[in-house]
């Protein structure tokens, strides 16, 4: 089994950018991997330079956010400290950032790189469990992407924040819709 953990970074947990049911899907994901401990587990990341094109005092849409080198653009802490398995903790061969081209709004994961330079599209598997944050953007994005590839892919609706309650429903339903299976 192979894991998918999207941006569960600080601030689309409590940040500038704070989601719905972020903190129980985070504490969700931690219990499913600790009940897989066999599991191979990826990690994506926003990681955005002070000029991304997303940011709103940039012509963007969104606050600032994810900012390289802050606290905000960080993985929850319980990632590290409260995952049994060493080899399942985020490291430098399993966070993939993205977002990184300041004039690129990248939602999906798909194509997000790691510190060596490896595409995550590259590293995953034929089958895909994917949770994180957020159902309607990266989340969406990043499960519609690996559908498109021929992957089989499981979104766990338990391991999931998002910014709108109603916005989350209507996704999952659009994803089963395109053949993703919703646990």
């Amino acid at each position: 089994m192979e894991i998918l953990v999207v941006d569960c970074q600080y601030d689309f947990i409590d940040g500038s950018l704070a989601c719905g049911h972020s903190e129980e899907a985070v504490r969700n994901i931690i219990k499913f991997i600790n009940a897989n401990p066999d599991a191979k587990v990826f990690y994506s990341a926003d990681n955005h330079s002070p000029k991304h094109c997303s940011y709103i005092p940039n012509g963007g849409t969104w606050p600032v956010h994810c900012q390289a080198g802050t606290h905000g653009a960080e993985l929850h802490a319980s990632f590290t400290t409260d995952i049994k398995n060493p080899a399942q903790r985020p490291n430098e061969s399993t966070i993939y950032y993205k977002g990184e081209n300041d004039g690129v709004e990248e939602y999906s994961a798909y194509e997000a790189k790691n510190k060596a330079g490896k595409k995550l599209c590259d590293e995953l598997g034929h089958e895909v469990t994917v949770t994180g944050i957020a159902t309607e953007f990266c989340v969406k994005e990043s499960v519609i992407a690996l559908l498109k590839s021929g992957r089989k892919v499981t979104v766990k609706a338990d391991m999931l924040g998002w910014v709108d309650a109603g916005g989350h429903k209507a996704t999952l339903t659009e994803l089963a819709e395109m053949g993703a299976t919703v646990a």
